[in-house]
C-alpha cells in the first residue's frame, strides 16, 4: 500500500513539473520570395569557364535561421516567432546561383554542397542581412565582401564590398520580408555583373 502510495506521488510530482515547462512558441517560417519580375538573359557572350557558389562566411548572429534586426546602436535582436527557411549565407548564396541562372553568361555553375571542381569560385563574407532602424526610420540592409578565387589554389583573384539599402515604408514582418528579397535582387545583379566582368579577365584559357 505504501509502494502504490509512492508511486501515486512520484507520479503526480512528474505531471506538475511538466506542465510547468515553458512552452515553445510556435514561428512562422518565411522563405525568400522569389526574384521580383521575369528577368530575361543577358545578351553577352556564354562563357566557357565554370563557376562555383560557395555560402558566404558569417557571423553567429547571421549564421542563423532567425531574421535579424537591429533596432538602435550595436543591438542585435530578431523578430518575435518569425524565421527563416534557412540560414541567411544559404538564403543569400541560392539567390545568387538563381541571378546567374537568369542571366546565362555563365552556364556551368555548382555549389559548395556538391563536390564538383570549377575554374573560378565566387565566396566571401556575409557582413549585413538585417533590418537597421535610425531613429522611426528603418532599411534592409544586405552586404557582402566577395571573393573571386581560383579553383584548384583557392588563390584570391578579385574583390569588392556590395552593399544595399532597401527603405522599408511597411515594417511588419511581411513587408520586411519583401524589403529583403527586392534588396538581395539588387545585390545580386551587381554581383553577377561583377563577377562576370573578372571571370573573363582571369578565367583559365581553352584546352585544346
Amino acid at each position: 500500500m505504501k509502494l502504490t502510495h509512492i508511486a501515486f506521488l512520484a507520479s503526480f510530482t512528474l505531471l506538475s513539473s511538466c506542465s510547468i515547462l515553458p512552452k515553445s512558441e510556435p514561428s512562422d517560417v518565411y522563405r525568400l520570395p522569389s526574384a521580383q519580375g521575369s528577368a530575361a538573359a543577358s545578351h553577352g557572350t556564354p562563357q566557357q569557364w565554370s563557376l562555383r557558389l560557395a555560402k558566404p562566411q558569417a557571423s553567429e548572429a547571421l549564421d542563423s535561421p532567425k531574421i535579424a534586426v537591429i533596432p538602435q546602436g550595436d543591438l542585435i535582436s530578431s523578430y518575435k516567432a518569425s524565421r527563416w527557411s534557412d540560414p541567411a549565407p544559404v538564403l543569400l548564396r541560392n539567390r545568387l546561383l538563381d541571378g546567374f541562372q537568369r542571366d546565362g553568361r555563365v552556364p556551368l555553375l555548382s555549389t559548395d554542397d556538391s563536390n564538383f571542381q570549377a575554374d573560378l569560385e565566387l565566396g566571401g563574407s556575409l557582413q549585413a542581412f538585417q533590418t537597421e532602424y535610425q531613429g522611426t526610420n528603418a532599411s534592409v540592409v544586405v552586404r557582402l565582401d566577395a571573393l573571386l578565387v581560383r579553383g584548384y589554389d583557392q588563390r584570391i583573384l578579385a574583390s569588392r564590398r556590395f552593399e544595399v539599402r532597401q527603405p522599408l515604408s511597411d515594417k511588419q514582418v511581411p513587408s520586411v520580408v519583401a524589403g529583403f528579397a527586392k534588396a538581395s535582387d539588387q545585390l545580386t545583379a551587381q554581383v553577377v555583373a561583377w563577377t562576370v566582368e573578372e571571370g573573363q579577365k582571369v578565367a583559365p584559357p581553352l584546352r585544346p
